[in-house]
């Protein structure tokens, strides 16, 4: 019986099937890299508002508590986006004619809220409570970044599911006294500068955070990452 194919069928196949899976890989990995860049999760990106707001001049320059503004942040699990009254508390007495405040002036007058751009946005599957990390001692700064130092705000860190279990997994890398977790110039703890809690110093991070761990009741690791904790 004649040969059908020629013998250099067998080599294109195989260097075909290799390619193949080259490119399907490439593909992947490319996903991945998109998934992970401020291109799909806007890190480091300023979002337009309908209003230039500063942190760094409010919480920085000023000295204004988040808490402020933000008020259902330790008793809820949404931090609250204030109200066109609040702004007003400040602006009715001071930069009251300042023409990039008009939008806060109209919202004021009309009672329709400001149209503001979330920064951080998770999707509606994954679950989040402000008020578990405050009151378990992460501190605003941790998740945020220094929004003392923004002058526009924008996310810090991606907030995607494998960041948010880098600190489930070893969460005595990130707890603060609770007392300290508003503060945006907390520093964690060094022979040269301590962090005293009751009555205890304590020199070093990790040593801190797994005495942290046990004072603020945290749930085991295996509880904090299961998948039922975040997906409900």
């Amino acid at each position: 019986m004649p040969q059908i194919f020629h013998r250099s069928t067998n080599t294109i196949s195989r260097v075909s099937i290799i390619l193949a899976l080259l490119l399907v890989t490439g593909f992947l990995g490319a996903a991945l890299e998109l998934q992970r860049s401020p291109y799909y999760s806007w890190r480091g990106v300023a979002r337009e508002q309908p209003v230039p707001f500063s942190h760094q001049h409010h919480v920085a320059g000023l000295g204004i508590d988040c808490r402020y503004c933000h008020t259902s942040v330790e008793k809820s699990n949404f931090a609250g986006i204030p109200p066109t009254k609040t702004c007003m508390n400040c602006h009715q007495q001071i930069w009251t004619n300042a023409p990039m405040l008009e939008p806060v002036r109209e919202s004021y007058r009309s009672g329709n809220s400001l149209m503001w751009t979330r920064v951080h946005n998770l999707p509606d599957y994954v679950y989040f409570d402000h008020s578990i990390h405050v009151n378990k001692g992460v501190g605003c700064e941790s998740c945020h970044g220094a929004v003392n130092k923004m002058p526009l705000m924008y996310a810090q860190n991606t907030l995607q599911m494998e960041w948010c279990l880098n600190c489930h997994r070893e969460p005595e890398k990130m707890l603060r006294p609770r007392e300290e977790v508003f503060n945006m110039n907390y520093k964690q703890p060094t022979t040269e500068e301590p962090v005293v809690v009751n009555g205890q110093k304590f020199t070093d991070q990790i040593a801190l955070g797994t005495y942290l761990k046990k004072e603020y009741h945290l749930r085991s690791v295996f509880d904090i990452t299961s998948c039922n904790t975040c997906h409900r």
